[in-house]
């Protein structure tokens, strides 16, 4: 049987809810097929996690020693949110030991972690995003040029960082210094972005072989000021309603068009595609390339009100992603 591991954790501020997708992922996976096990990272510290015991990863070949036996993995599913599962630095290591993982390679992975760098890519093939601007920690600025080249009300945020980490929507011209450097806190770079009054929904798509699923579009109904961190794990403080009340023909181009951004960037697995919809204007925000995955998130939502499997589909993905890769020696 295949050694699969399942990579959770990662240095970012998600580092628990990661290991919640990760835990969730390892129950799915079928150990009459599997040797599954779950590998919990941050930092310079790796370990398999089996009970109590922990054992040392060693990273020359993503192997570890029990009881005197070497156990080299076969397959890698990555469930690290932020830093380095979602930025392309794991998926880089793994290609380079020749090991398959179950979602995007390294390219896309960094492309899309970089949400200015992403948006104007996509912007190229004529998707519609909202107008913004990038700003480097310590460069100077005109406050009120940023105001009017995007707007107000407008989006401040980390450009790389996940969950709605260091995000603040300013109504006020005065209100964006204290919001910068409450971006700059989480990275060196800053993205400034034309805030969209519309509604907010997401779209899950997953591709691997022949099996091509598109899947129910969801809206996200924020109690708080918008989609943040709390509203976004807390059930108390947001609606989820899948699939969306929309019009047939709104949801299929929602759909289409996160068929076609999975295509352009040429993702791998299951990816998630966030928006915001203004009358008949649907405009792409991020691109999610290793989306939430416990109980509660919503892809998992998703494939549930598809009547689909989640463990089916991974299971999909591991064999395919293995079939095409030569055995490790």
């Amino acid at each position: 049987m295949k050694n699969v591991a399942v990579i959770a954790g990662g240095n970012s501020q998600e580092h628990e809810v990661s290991i919640q997708s990760g835990n969730h992922i390892y129950e799915l996976l079928d150990e009459k097929k599997y040797n599954k096990f779950l590998v919990v990272i941050k930092g310079a510290d790796w370990h398999v996690v089996e009970g109590a015991r922990r054992y040392p990863v060693d990273k020359n070949d993503f192997s570890f020693s029990r009881e005197g036996a070497r156990i080299a993995f076969d397959f890698a599913y990555i469930t690290v949110h932020g830093d380095p599962g979602e930025n392309g630095l794991l998926q880089g290591y793994l290609d380079m030991l020749g090991i398959p993982h179950g979602g995007c390679n390294a390219l896309c992975s960094a492309l899309t972690f970089d949400k200015y760098t992403c948006n104007i890519y996509l912007k190229g093939y004529g998707v519609n995003v909202p107008d913004s601007l990038l700003l480097r920690e310590g460069m100077a600025y005109d406050k009120e040029e940023i105001a009017d080249e995007v707007g107000l009300p407008c989006f401040v945020k980390p450009n790389a960082e996940g969950s709605s980490f260091g995000v603040s929507k300013v109504k006020e011209v005065d209100q964006l210094d204290e919001a910068l450097d409450k971006a700059f806190a989480h990275g060196p770079y800053a993205l400034v972005e034309r805030f969209i009054d519309g509604r907010e929904f997401t779209c899950g798509v997953v591709k691997s072989g022949e099996m091509e699923m598109l899947m129910p579009v969801a809206e996200v109904i924020s109690k708080n000021e918008f989609f943040d961190f709390q509203a976004k794990y807390d059930p108390d403080f947001s609606e989820e309603i899948i699939p969306a009340h929309i019009p047939e023909e709104l949801a299929d181009r929602v759909k289409i068009l996160s068929s076609m951004i999975y295509d352009i960037l040429r993702c791998e697995g299951i990816v998630r595609v966030d928006y915001r919809i203004r009358g008949d204007e649907i405009f792409m925000l991020e691109v999610n390339t290793t989306p939430g995955m416990t109980s509660n998130s919503f892809i998992p939502k998703m494939v549930r009100a598809m009547n689909g499997n989640l463990g089916e589909i991974i299971e999909t993905i591991i064999e395919n992603k293995c079939r095409l890769s030569p055995p490790r020696g």
